[in-house]
């Protein structure tokens, strides 16, 4: 028997100031006499979108096939192992990143219109506005069945004010989400905050005090929901247990990964300033370690719509742990040199390389008939097409997961150049169950089955 009795997804495991939500289990699948109709989801369906600053070496991005039948090029090798996991699209266009008479700032429209498809206002005061952006469309419908509308990750914290980008204020090179088009949603840097938030009960005052009994005895977030956890255990059936059990496993590593980062570490000699604690220094390590909580953040259903930005637009970001110790938004501006194209191909690759990660641990979680990543729309992509060139059309675009079936993975799409990204968008949310008629600079959706 796989189940023993039924349970909600809104149950959680809980204890002193924590409320951990549980992942999908089969004793959250209605029983016979309230079976759902026949081909309903199992469970919600998820949104991201993942952004990395200043472009790629497009040469070694673009397939030279269509359809199924092509080659993965040099920078995204690390994804044939989920070849059928995703799509690669080409075509698609962000006009309103253009300077459409603004002047210099490439770097600041890419970012501000990437999910908007809005003209970003130029000024570094306090008067900024650009517009509503797709995850926060979602959100806006979706978030009244999750205890957070949305996740905002990222690894760079980033400068709400000021000048970051010719005349264009640092809030638009920092920020992928705009709830409204004056008001940016800022984007968490640590590991440890992201933890404490979803592992936490959000009381105010009981989540400090938690933490700090936590610390104070060397308790992990586990050993307050211990009893709970059992007593929940001794009513599950045994392919429950196990996913109950991989899921705690899965949040002590993380506690651990984030325990291993939580000393200062002191960069005053280079930076100017010292890295909060829960911040690993390894740079590909601070990736995968915030795509693992947006995982678990996914697998509970604690959010079903999150964002995720490398690096802040424009980012000079050195990469020597690859061999590449020069700044990457320098690199970008390669002037056709080819050692500069090689060290760009690098760092487009290594990104590609966290990004097989995170789509490698979304579907190695089982759900429903299938997989975690299954049940999600990735949007994989940056603001700008080849970096010395700032060209905003013909942008890299991957789109990963197969949207509850909605989605046919695993083809090389090329749509005519300059068709409007947020097309795309249209297309996503319809699938979310989020319909919009328009949105930015949207001419309809476009065909993705």
């Amino acid at each position: 028997m796989s189940k023993s009795f039924e349970i909600t997804r809104r149950t959680a495991l809980r204890g002193l100031g924590t409320a951990m939500a549980l992942p999908f289990l089969e004793g959250m699948l209605p029983s016979v006499s309230q079976a759902a109709p026949a081909g309903a989801p199992a469970g919600p369906m998820r949104l991201a979108f993942f952004y990395v600053p200043n472009g790629v070496h497009m040469q070694d991005w673009t397939p030279t096939a269509e359809g199924t039948d092509y080659v993965l090029p040099h920078i995204l090798e690390p994804l044939a192992g989920l070849k059928s996991d995703f799509s690669i699209l080409t075509g698609l266009t962000q006009s309103k990143a253009n300077a459409n008479g603004d002047g210099p700032g490439d770097h600041a429209r890419a970012l501000a219109s990437f999910l908007t498809g809005c003209q970003a206002k130029k000024t570094h005061g306090a008067d900024i506005r650009v517009g509503v952006s797709a995850d926060q469309i979602a959100a806006d419908q979706l978030g009244r069945h999750t205890r957070f509308p949305s996740l905002e990750l990222g690894c760079d914290a980033g400068a709400q004010s000021g000048n970051c980008d010719s005349g264009y204020s640092c809030a638009y090179s920092s920020n992928i989400a705009w709830k409204s088009a004056t008001q940016p949603l800022v984007k968490e840097n640590n590991p440890r905050s992201v933890y404490e938030r979803l592992f936490t009960n959000g009381r105010p005052g009981e989540t400090a005090e938690a933490r700090a009994r936590r610390e104070r005895n060397q308790k992990s977030v586990l050993d307050f929901v211990r009893e709970d956890a059992q007593r929940l255990r001794t009513r599950l059936g045994v392919n429950d247990q196990r996913k109950l059990d991989e899921y705690l496993g899965a949040v002590r590593e993380i506690e651990l990964r984030i325990a291993a980062a939580s000393k200062p570490i002191d960069l005053t000699a280079v930076s100017g300033q010292a890295i909060p604690g829960g911040i690993p220094k390894d740079y590909g390590e601070h990736i995968r370690l915030m795509g693992d909580l947006m995982v678990l953040a996914f697998q509970t259903d604690v959010t079903r719509v999150s964002t995720f930005v490398l690096a802040n637009e424009g980012s000079n970001k050195s990469y020597a742990f690859i061999e590449v110790p020069e700044g990457h938004h320098d690199l970008s501006h390669h002037g056709n040199d080819a050692a500069k194209h090689e060290k760009i191909k690098k760092i487009n690759r290594f990104h590609i390389e966290q990004f097989a990660y995170l789509l490698g641990r979304l579907k190695s979680i089982p759900e429903g008939d299938g997989s975690l990543l299954d049940r999600c729309q990735i949007v994989y992509g940056s603001g700008i097409g080849d970096g010395n060139a700032h060209n905003h059309d013909n942008l890299p675009v991957l789109l990963a997961g197969r949207g509850a079936g909605t989605l046919t993975p695993g083809r090389h799409i090329k749509y005519e150049n300059g068709t409007p990204l947020n097309n795309l968008y249209l297309s996503l949310l319809e699938r979310m169950g989020v319909p919009a008629e328009h949105m930015g600079d949207s001419t309809g959706k476009i065909n993705l089955s």
